[in-house]
């Protein structure tokens, strides 16, 4: 079957090969037929190596390469010996960044499963969904309404629930301003569910217009380019007075910096977005306006399951364009330029 993987020495981009068998099924695990999957930065994170050679965690006999992909959604095909207390032939389920973890220790057993020592994260430390079929563990499989657009669904089984957590770790408010740095893939759902399910007011930033203007269409009501104005942070603090919360989606340091200006007097930056290098804090604004940062990681299978049903009921409608698999590195491309508004979602149905 068709599957990408990272390449033998990874350059951030991927193979594309006919080939691929997923491993044999364990206890309580399920096989999925897949039927879309979405392309995310994080994607071009793991293709890249940058978080460590994904093609070196979890060898199995020898020479290994990793399948990426974590926005899938497809139709469980197959169980295994205890897999059908959760999932039944049919279901139609998400493969997200959080795969599995312990389910016993402190982070697990308080709701903070993301964090658990032991978690296990798809297309990273096990492969992913950007094949024809995946395995999933199906205790922590979350299950995509019917009422929701699979294609669509794609895009909230990652960007969606991150932002959807994000905006809960920013404690955001009805009334309350929230900045949103980036308007890509992220800073699109950040808008929605900001707009239509916290009730919150949002400016967002951002260097392309076409991207500042799908924003509106979802709600935001302050528009900056910041290609456009000398100081990103000056403006947003005449528009809004301040913000309560930042949310950072975009991968670049400066956006964090940016960010931290934006915020009022005990405002709260959460950093979501994965740049590399340090985040420049102001001493002296940070302890006399009481500024908060806090990092934000994904979801939770419940975040997962809330963020789909808002999904479902047509609060939030992810920005996606179906696309060929053959065509991927094209796309890794046009995300890498910063070309792409929304999702670009990967079409298996039709191979």
């Amino acid at each position: 079957m068709k599957a990408a993987v990272v390449r033998e020495n990874p350059d951030g981009y991927v193979d594309l090969i006919d080939n691929w068998e997923p491993k044999a099924l364990s206890f309580g695990e399920a096989l999925v037929d897949m039927e879309y999957v979405g392309l995310c930065h994080t994607d071009l994170h793991v293709a890249g190596a940058d978080f460590g050679n994904p093609n070196k965690i979890g060898q199995r006999n020898g020479a290994f390469r990793r399948v990426i992909g974590h926005e899938g959604v497809g139709r469980v095909s197959k169980l295994a010996e205890g897999a059908g207390d959760y999932l039944k032939i049919g279901d139609r389920v998400s493969i997200a960044w959080f795969y599995d973890a312990c389910g016993v220790c402190d982070y697990c057993v308080t709701g903070n499963e993301t964090f658990c020592r032991k978690v296990r994260n798809s297309g990273y430390t096990v492969d992913g969904a950007m094949s024809q079929q995946a395995v999933v563990n199906a205790k922590y499989a979350v299950k995509v309404p019917e009422g929701l657009d699979p294609v669509e669904a794609t895009s909230i089984t990652c960007a969606g629930v991150t932002m959807y957590k994000s905006l809960k770790v920013g404690e955001t408010k009805p009334g309350q301003w929230v900045s949103v740095h980036g308007a890509g893939g992220l800073g699109n759902l950040a808008v929605q569910y900001a707009h239509n399910v916290f009730g919150a007011h949002v400016a967002i930033i951002d260097g392309n217009d076409d991207k500042l203007a799908a924003a509106k269409e979802n709600g935001a009501e302050v528009l900056i380019n910041r290609k456009k104005v000398e100081d990103v942070a000056a403006e947003v603090q005449k528009a809004t007075g301040g913000v309560h919360t930042a949310q950072v989606t975009a991968v670049n340091a400066a956006a964090f910096n940016q960010a931290v200006d934006s915020l009022r007097p005990m405002g709260k930056l959460v950093a979501v977005a994965l740049p590399q290098g340090d985040m420049a804090l102001n001493i002296a604004k940070t302890v006399l306006d009481g500024i908060e940062v806090r990092g934000s990681l994904v979801g939770t299978r419940a975040d997962l399951k809330e963020a789909f049903q808002f999904g479902a009921e047509g609060k939030v409608k992810p920005i996606v364009e179906k696309v060929n698999f053959a065509d991927m590195n094209e796309i890794i491309d046009e995300m890498k330029a910063g070309k792409i508004t929304g999702r670009k979602v990967f079409d298996f149905t039709t191979l």
